[in-house]
């Protein structure tokens, strides 16, 4: 088949197997398991849920209509937050369990080669790739140095401490004696007093918002200019390279 054959072919139908043949190439690396996909999207559903009923329990809701014995909605609301957060601890106790068991990537979110120098050279890289000083990143098969570096301060600690907190004033409402002020009683009298932990906890959800905000931003700006897939790869488990 001629070259005008073949045109007239891919005009009618859509078929251009000689473009497909010389087109841009893309690999693909197996990164990420399935327990740490389906936990990514379970801690996601989690963490949105405990933001949402977190600002409403911070800052309820002026009035309702009829009489307040007929409405039991801060009720739900609460009951949504508490479970949430058992899903939320539940869920990051199984992840560094997976850490322990899972492929090397896996570990990523709760170690940090803080020590190699080779580490620190690709978090400056990464910081001027964000800064739009370099045209394009290393390719990197796990989490970037970068994200590694936020995943860790900015979610795996942060979470541990929203959990810490929020099961100290959970223990609270069980009463003393209870399984949650055994485990976590202690933390309201090392942060202060009770109201203090309240505040904490609320200026940690802001905290979580914004750390989310720009988790999101980060993943979608790779996809669009890195030419390494991010999203996609925690629905697929893959990460693909584009030339």
């Amino acid at each position: 088949m001629n070259a005008t054959s073949a045109e007239k072919l891919a005009d009618a139908t859509g078929i251009d197997p000689g473009a497909i043949e010389h087109g841009a190439t893309i690999k693909s690396v197996y990164v990420y398991e399935a327990p740490v996909r389906l936990w990514h999207w379970i801690n996601a559903l989690a963490i949105t849920v405990l933001c949402v009923t977190g600002y409403f329990i911070g800052s309820p809701l002026p009035t309702q209509p009829g009489e307040a014995s007929a409405n039991y909605l801060m009720g739900y609301i609460r009951f949504a937050h508490f479970a949430a957060g058992y899903v939320l601890a539940v869920g990051l106790i199984g992840r560094a369990y997976w850490a322990l068991v899972g492929n090397h990537h896996s570990r990523e979110l709760f170690t940090l080669p803080l020590t190699q120098p080779a580490y620190w050279r690709e978090v400056i890289t990464m910081l001027k790739w964000y800064a739009f000083l370099i045209p394009q990143p290393s390719r990197y098969v796990g989490h970037n140095p970068m994200a590694r570096l936020a995943m860790f301060f900015g979610y795996f600690l942060f979470s541990l401490f929203m959990i810490l907190t929020g099961f100290a004033m959970y223990g609270e409402g069980l009463q003393a004696g209870s399984w949650a002020d055994h485990l976590f009683g202690w933390v309201i009298p090392l942060l202060g007093q009770s109201q203090d932990v309240h505040t904490w906890h609320h200026f940690g959800m802001w905290g979580m918002v914004i750390f989310v905000t720009l988790h999101i931003y980060a993943a979608i700006r790779e996809d669009i200019m890195g030419r390494q897939s991010i999203v996609s790869t925690m629905i697929s488990g893959y990460r693909t390279f584009k030339k």
